[in-house]
């Protein structure tokens, strides 16, 4: 929709309200250096171990449908290294992994279960935001980036749209007129980033002039690109992947998944402070993350 529309439109709403409980789906769109991406914006923590920053979820692009994007992804460990793709599923498409994972689990053994357990699907969001305050880096504010982030944060914005009360008002987190400001809390809990303190603001309008909004929309980056192909291997190369990595079979060998013996694997917190041993250029700094981001 073009920015006019945007404005006038009071459907929009009930679209996003009703995505909500879809399954859409979406990933990386830059598999290499994707944690130097200076399209990205991500909180830091202080001296203090907390974190602190204001941000504004923005409007789908034009030609889009959605202001935000989500992509299933597997991570871990086994002794051919590691398992570092984006999920199929999230193009509602069969993945080996997910494949593997439901025949562990159907044996009924609790240690299967538990290695499904670890190799389970991560769940990312992709937004535009405008950052409004950012006390780490101020240069950061007022500008327009990307902002990945986890089902918990997302959850926040679900209870802002669809809230549990009936003295609550529900509100469209990504309206330039009518949404509101996100205040984002971090503290370390148990050693994982926790948002539980974050919250919405009141309603305001982004700016105090169309044209200061219509600048932010127009320096959105479009979302649709966490869909391309080239962002997701085929069926046929995460088997051929998933087999090397949980044989240790040598790419030009071929074993068969079901065949495989379960194979104990490391927890999330232990792979964070393993050596890498993967094919995976940026294998440690996507760990590194993975607490960050939930």
């Amino acid at each position: 929709m073009d920015f006019d529309t945007l404005k006038s439109s009071s459907s929009n709403f009930d679209k996003l309200t009703k995505a909500l409980e879809q399954n859409l789906a979406p990933e990386d769109q830059s598999n290499k250096n994707k944690y130097q991406d200076d399209r990205y914006w991500k909180p830091e923590m202080d001296k203090t171990g907390n974190g602190y920053a204001v941000i504004r979820f923005l409007p789908s692009v034009e030609g889009e449908d959605l202001p935000w994007q989500r992509v299933w992804s597997h991570a871990f460990q086994d002794k051919g290294g590691w398992y570092i793709e984006n999920s199929l599923t999230t193009l509602n498409q069969k993945d080996p992994v997910s494949e593997e994972n439901t025949r562990l689990w159907n044996t009924g053994v609790d240690s299967d279960k538990e290695i499904a357990r670890k190799r389970k699907r991560k769940l990312s969001y992709y937004s535009n935001i405008l950052v409004v305050s950012d006390p780490k880096h101020p240069e950061n504010e007022g500008k327009v980036y990307l902002y990945k982030f986890g089902k918990k944060i997302f959850d926040k914005v679900t209870e802002a749209m669809q809230p549990a009360f009936e003295d609550e008002a529900a509100i469209n987190p990504f309206d330039f007129w009518k949404g509101a400001n996100f205040k984002l809390k971090i503290r370390k809990v148990d050693g994982y980033w926790n948002y539980d303190k974050s919250e919405f603001e009141s309603v305001s309008a982004l700016a105090g002039n169309d044209e200061e909004i219509k600048k932010t929309w127009s320096s959105q980056h479009a979302l649709k690109p966490f869909l391309a192909a080239d962002n997701f291997k085929t069926y046929d190369e995460l088997k051929e992947k998933l087999n090397r990595v949980l044989s240790g079979a040598r790419k030009t060998e071929t074993v068969a998944v079901a065949d495989l013996p379960p194979q104990p694997t490391a927890s999330a917190k232990t792979i964070s402070e393993s050596p890498a041993a993967s094919d995976d250029d940026d294998t440690m700094s996507y760990f590194s993350k993975l607490a960050e981001d939930e």
